[in-house]
């Protein structure tokens, strides 16, 4: 594994196969980069390497091509492992940066306790409706995009703390990374980061959003229509990620909860006609029982930070039940 250079920004872009995207990405992030920053794309084995060809047309960008496609952690960590840089950005392929982004985010890095920052991720083109502006967890067992849908006004506009940073967009520190580890790539994509941020936080390190540090996000666009197999993988790994992190006192404080997150979802997804799919993904977070266990195991063996420093929420607030 390369040396982290202290003074230097590595970012990474996984792609599997939309080279439009990619290519407007990367355009913006040559041009609005710190000087002397890293740029990696981590083709996650495209169709014809139509993610290596493009990323290979822009000067200074350099390729890591899977033999195989392996899912959204695998491929960030693979670019992850390659990278040289004392702050990792992680950024899908579908977000456009604008100007200063990183500036702003890595000042943030000369606290020692910080370990992630999420920039303020708009939604594309206007930038008028916030997608995302930091992570959020609900004791419960969901997690939640801070400002989605909401529209750019004043109390978003100050920098606070948050529980996790957003792999789409997402500064991290990379001795922060070397400790707790990488996205666990048993995940695949979805809620990767939010484990992440659990271990994170559990470890010490704060995570905080970033205003003046501004990511345009083709919402959605990297992966097209949500699907009946995508639901059921985002609905195991919801419900694997309340299973790990959670500390065994707070986990039996949580179930009641757990329960009455799961009976809303379960009507809304009633509702949607998605129910199926929705429930087979939370059963099939169980068939990995074994390996779940001895995460929790090895977790327990951790020096942990107080839970109530996490950022996790205990009450609903006004968190959509998504």
């Amino acid at each position: 594994m390369p040396i982290p250079s202290l003074n230097r920004l590595s970012i990474v872009i996984p792609s599997h196969h939309r080279s439009d995207l990619l290519r407007v990405c990367l355009g913006s992030v040559v041009q609005y980069a710190p000087a002397g920053s890293e740029i990696i794309v981590v083709d996650d084995a495209s169709p014809d390497a139509v993610a290596s060809a493009t990323a290979r047309a822009v000067s200074g960008v350099r390729v890591v091509r899977l033999d195989r496609q392996r899912g959204f952690a695998a491929a960030a960590n693979a670019g992850i492992r390659a990278s040289q840089g004392a702050v990792v950005e992680m950024l899908n392929d579908d977000t456009e940066v604008q100007p200063g982004w990183a500036d702003a985010a890595l000042r943030w890095f000369d606290n020692i306790h910080v370990g992630a920052v999420a920039p303020l991720v708009l939604g594309w083109p206007d930038g008028q409706l916030i997608d995302s502006a930091g992570d959020c967890y609900y004791i419960g067992g969901f997690a939640s995009k801070r400002g989605h849908g909401q529209r750019l006004t004043e109390p978003f506009l100050e920098p606070c703390r948050v529980f996790g940073a957003s792999a789409a967009a997402g500064f991290f520190r990379r001795a922060a990374l070397d400790r707790v580890g990488l996205f666990s790539e048993t995940f695949g994509s979805y809620f990767e980061d939010v484990d992440l941020a659990f271990r994170l936080n559990r470890a010490g390190f704060h995570a905080v959003c970033e205003p003046a540090s501004r990511v345009l996000h083709h919402v959605s666009a990297s992966y097209g229509r949500v699907g009946r197999k995508l639901l059921q993988r985002q609905s195991c790994n919801e419900e694997r990620v309340f299973w790990r992190n959670l500390p065994d006192p707070v986990l039996w404080q949580a179930l009641p909860k757990h329960f009455a997150v799961l009976v809303g979802k379960a009507l809304r997804r009633l509702g949607e006609g998605n129910l199926t799919p929705w429930l087979f993904g939370r059963l099939e977070a169980w068939h990995g029982l074994r390996a779940l266990l001895t995460h929790r195991r090895e977790l327990a063996g951790d020096a942990v930070t107080p839970f109530d420093t996490w950022g996790v929420d205990e009450t609903l607030a006004s968190k959509p039940l998504r």
